[in-house]
């Protein structure tokens, strides 16, 4: 499937049934898996063989999952999991352990920096937090002997930041530590970051993914280009006595850390996706170039209409010209830039509570990434756990207003937007 376009690679993906099987993906609702011979058995624990032996590590329906998003994105492998914070976690704690350190952009996910302030610190692995927009100079001073792994988005949720592939690749190559990229909001179909320098892709599933709002889940998605015998990462270059001394570097060679992700991590914290749900992201994922097509084209158009709205002070769409990231934009997702946008409300943070009241079709619920329009005040919500200070600096302000553009019509969209601002 390696050499089809993308639209195709979504639709067939990597599920490629033998005479008489089925043709869609099926559902293998099960935990166990029935052999014949304890010795194979024993093969598959010790890793020698490939198979399914426990749906906690493995199960075909997820195997279908992760070979399509992984054919998607370009890696050499890929992880499903339970959700989106899981594959964050994984990321992290597959490299990093007590004692280590890791720079992340400032402006990501509520959830995710709450994982990295708090519950990550718990567990002694130390963050440094940098403005994305910082130049590489100032990114590189936060490194330290111990420094890990460098973080970011490609779309910042909900500042709208675009990163700079660029900038925090050559970061990441001077520091000779991995670049980890969340792509949730941007997809495969609109940003690659493997082609922009990135080592390692996370995605939350849940969101574009899916596109139904029906499923939770996340994926990790391995680009098979980082060196990992540096001398930093032990843990993929020296025996694991659990698997009875084996070695990932030197057993799996480029696909080393997905694999240690899988039968080490996987194993232990048991952060597991539902064969339902794995359906149902494979699904999602054979619609997304049309879908992705359809959010851009509409949260550009419902951007455009919201600048221009005597009730709305600023609008942040990277799609939209003029904007601070529209260059980045169009140099990292020239197909579009999905379908997220931010918009400050004259009044602050009480007209914009009445301005979702007022809404009919746009409903307020903590999502995004849906065929719905949804909006969302995150000051109040995502990113409440946040003090005032973090907040601004992860680029959320009290007037601020999210939304999720879906697919519906658009003149029917910005028609429900016009109604409530004229409320107000």
């Amino acid at each position: 499937m390696s050499d089809y376009q993308f639209n195709t690679k979504c639709v067939q993906g990597t599920y490629r049934p033998k005479p008489g099987e089925p043709r869609v993906l099926p559902i293998v609702q099960s935990t166990t898996f029935s052999y014949d011979d304890s010795d194979y058995v024993a093969d598959l624990f010790d890793l020698k063989v490939g198979g399914s032996f426990y749906t906690r590590i493995g199960n075909p329906t997820t195997d279908g999952f992760e070979g399509k998003m992984n054919l998607l994105e370009g890696g050499v492998g890929a992880l499903a999991l339970s959700s989106g914070q899981s594959a964050s976690m994984f990321s992290i704690i597959n490299i990093c352990n007590a004692g280590d350190h890791v720079i992340s952009s400032s402006s990501i996910y509520g959830g995710t920096f709450n994982l990295f302030d708090v519950s990550l610190r718990k567990l002694g692995i130390d963050f440094t937090f940098v403005d994305p927009d910082a130049d590489l100079d100032e990114i590189l001073s936060c490194a330290k002997p111990n420094t890990k792994a460098i973080f970011g988005e490609t779309i910042a949720n909900p500042s709208m930041n675009v990163l700079d592939f660029e900038k925090f690749a050559a970061a990441a190559k001077k520091l000779d530590i991995p670049f980890i990229v969340d792509n949730t909001l941007a997809t495969p179909y609109l940003c690659r970051p493997f082609e922009h320098g990135a080592n390692i892709i996370v995605h939350s599933s849940t969101k574009y993914t899916d596109g139904h709002a029906t499923s939770v889940g996340g994926i990790v998605v391995d680009g098979g280009t980082f060196n990992w015998d540096n001398g930093k990462f032990p843990g993929l270059v020296e025996p694991d006595e659990s698997y009875h001394g084996l070695k990932y570097v030197e057993a799996f060679g480029p696909a080393a850390y997905i694999v240690k992700a899988r039968v080490q991590l996987l194993r232990d914290y048991g952060c597991t996706v539902s064969p339902f749900n794995a359906f149902m992201f494979h699904l999602g994922l054979e619609t997304l170039h049309l879908r992705m097509e359809r959010h851009s084209d509409n949260a550009r158009k419902l951007a455009e209409f919201l600048s221009g709205h005597p009730k709305v002070q600023w609008v942040k769409y990277p799609g939209l010209k003029g904007d601070p990231y529209y260059d980045l934009g169009q140099k990292y997702m020239p197909k579009g830039a999905s379908g997220i946008l931010s918009f400050g409300i004259k009044g602050g943070a009480k007209a914009g509570k009445d301005l979702i009241k007022h809404l009919d079709m746009v409903h307020l619920v903590v999502h995004l990434g849906d065929l719905r329009t949804s909006i969302l005040h995150p000051a109040s919500t995502t990113h409440r756990q946040l003090n005032e200070q973090q907040q601004i600096e992860a680029g959320i302000y009290p007037e601020m207003i999210r939304v999720s553009v879906g697919i519906e019509d658009i003149e029917d969209i910005i028609k429900d937007f016009d109604k409530a601002l004229n409320a107000i």
